[in-house]
């Protein structure tokens, strides 16, 4: 594969600034990938999921005919790596399973633990009602405690409707709690989505898809954690305050 060549130069007319990168238009490409030209590379290339396209970020003096072999390249990378990591659904159903039973005591069951394309601004979600639970498929990539907090996030919310302290007390029983919680804050804060600023949001818990079909929530005091263990000793935000769902 050609090594970017500094001298190669580009033609303004077809770009569209987005910041300190240009999106360049190259005919044939696969649909959902956007090629950007950076002016902070010289030599590097490299590609990273963003809103459910794949985004290509190369030198911004590489021309045209030297991007088209990087992105055949990275594009297949990125799919390949994606499809080694990512679990299925049955086997996040049994993952859900085995973290009720461990940090749960059990009682959360979900009739139904599957990923979805179409959750771009939370990264899951949960109906009550009929106990199915969504992970958004953004979290493919990320290290297995995070898919692992978002997944108990929601089967606690199979337990306990609001973020209250009801709550926040199962919560406390995950020990990677508020390093996952920073890692998506993190991320959060990189894609530009914001962090807190509408509560509503980032609300996960989805009302019954025909409210003649629902049944009144359990009241939150049923299900407080019993206090037979000792809670971590993290020190746990205040009611409310975990803005990513």
């Amino acid at each position: 594969m050609p090594r970017p060549r500094e001298g190669a130069s580009s033609a303004a007319r077809d770009t569209v600034p987005v910041m300190s990168q240009t999106v360049v238009d190259i005919p044939g490409l696969p649909d959902g990938v956007e090629v950007r030209r950076s002016t902070r590379r010289r030599r590097s290339v490299t590609a990273f999921r963003e809103d459910g396209r794949t985004v290509v970020v190369v030198p911004h003096r590489m021309s045209r005919a030297e991007i088209v072999p990087y992105v055949e390249e990275l594009v297949g990378r990125l799919a390949a790596r994606e499809g080694r990591g990512r679990r299925t659904d049955a086997q996040l159903e049994a993952r859900a399973a085995l973290l009720s039973r461990r940090h749960l005591d059990g009682p959360a069951v979900p009739s139904s633990v599957r990923w979805v394309t179409n959750q771009r601004r939370r990264w899951g979600s949960c109906t009550p009602a009929d106990g199915t639970i969504r992970l958004s498929d953004r979290l493919v990539p990320m290290p297995e405690h995070v898919v692992d907090y978002v997944l108990l996030h929601e089967l606690v919310h199979l337990l306990v409707a609001d973020h209250g302290p009801a709550f926040e007390a199962w919560m406390t029983r995950y020990p990677r709690l508020l390093e996952a919680r920073a890692f998506l804050a993190g991320v959060d804060h990189a894609t530009g989505h914001g962090l807190g600023a509408d509560p509503d949001l980032h609300d996960d818990v989805d009302a019954a898809p025909d409210p003649l079909d629902a049944e009144p929530a359990a009241p939150a005091a049923v299900h407080a954690p019993p206090q037979r263990r000792p809670r971590p000793r993290h020190v746990t935000p205040p009611p409310g305050t975990d803005p990513l769902f």
